[in-house]
């Protein structure tokens, strides 16, 4: 608790940047270190300046340590920084990772494999479902949902994890005790109930543009692979492709027509390398977490009607016409297939695969 104390401090100096804390940490080692430095003693240590070397001096007076910790646990916010133990282990393996963390509800647990759900704000019905529907079955199988609550493919993750009775993290890019959206108050209830509300900067922090892109960085951290759904050729979500690809992580796309500027972006990455999303019962098996498709115990010609199905929605007759199999036995298979949790009837003999 003693050392909590300090790094909350250390974490809320004002005018001091991430840069000069981690700078200090590196130097000193723990924040306590840097409690007891004299100023003339911080203003010999390396790239500390004298107006910084002032405003770590000034900060100490007026601050009661104990009294101010107190303060922020009354408001049922928790915070970790890099000294202590809990702090997630995905994070504390990146280039730049945040000194402090402030969270509400839980930490995204180190043993459960995590994947990071991002995408645009304006989104089509068709990202809306697979977004929601690869939220709800990987959550359902034990993979922790990394996004950031905003408008749009966001959301849709979170609220996808929280049906499927997984877990779900929101990375904000504002104070944890801010709600933004504003319309999203209930989504960030319920993930709290199901997950954490996670951010750097300090509570009561509103959301500035600035903030967004330096999020996005701890969305990719905390995932050990990130799916982009529905990304325009401009659009937040590549940045956050970038900070995954810097971090070594793994990306997929789903890939969309390519005169739909909803996703340009995505057909992109999919032609620089990024794996492209078939269902998301791939990427739980991409997780190790289920047995690969080919080992689905079908019938002949249940493997050529499910081969030729995916995400867009597909006729009977333009299954009948791929499969060469007249209609009346294609609405035999169907049915089995749907029976086995693996085809869904979206709308009037239109089927999509589920699995």
């Amino acid at each position: 608790m003693e050392d909590l104390t300090y790094a909350y401090w250390l974490a809320n100096i004002k005018g001091i940047g991430t840069k000069t804390i981690h700078q200090l940490y590196k130097y000193c080692g723990s924040a306590k270190a840097v409690w007891y430095l004299s100023g003339s003693e911080l203003r010999k240590l390396y790239g500390i300046t004298e107006e910084s070397a002032a405003r770590i001096s000034h900060s100490k007076e007026g601050w009661d340590l104990d009294q101010e910790w107190d303060r922020l646990l009354a408001r049922g916010i928790s915070f970790v920084s890099l000294e202590q133990q809990c702090y997630p282990r995905r994070l504390r393996e990146i280039y730049d990772p945040p000194y402090g963390l402030y969270y509400i509800g839980q930490l995204p647990p180190d043993e459960a494999p995590s994947v990071g759900i991002v995408g645009g704000r304006a989104c089509s019905s068709y990202g809306k479902d697979i977004a929601k529907r690869a939220g709800k079955c990987l959550a359902g199988n034990g993979v922790s949902i990394i996004s950031g609550m905003a408008r749009g493919i966001d959301g849709f993750g979170h609220e996808g994890a929280l049906d499927g009775g997984g877990k779900t993290y929101a990375v904000l890019g504002c104070g944890v005790n801010v709600v933004y959206p504003p319309e999203h108050a209930e989504l960030y209830e319920r993930i709290v109930a199901q997950g954490g509300i996670l951010s750097e900067y300090p509570p009561d922090m509103p959301p500035r543009p600035g903030f967004f892109p330096m999020r996005n960085r701890i969305i990719a951290g905390l995932s050990d692979l990130l799916l982009i759904i529905e990304a325009k050729e401009k659009s937040g979500s590549l940045i956050t492709a970038d900070c995954a690809l810097e971090q070594g992580k793994d990306i997929y796309a789903v890939p969309g027509q390519i005169t739909d500027p909803l996703s340009a972006g995505c057909n992109r990455l999919i032609r620089q390398g990024a794996g492209i999303l078939l269902s998301p019962e791939e990427l739980v098996c991409e997780l190790h977490l289920l047995p690969e498709k080919n080992k689905l115990p079908l019938e002949k010609s249940e493997r050529l009607v499910y081969s030729c199905l995916d995400l867009l929605p597909k006729s009977m007759e333009k299954i009948s016409e791929e499969t060469a199999l007249d209609i009346a036995t294609l609405a035999e298979i169907l049915f089995s297939l749907e029976e086995k949790g693996l085809v869904q009837e979206t709308w009037q003999n239109h089927y999509i695969s589920v699995n």
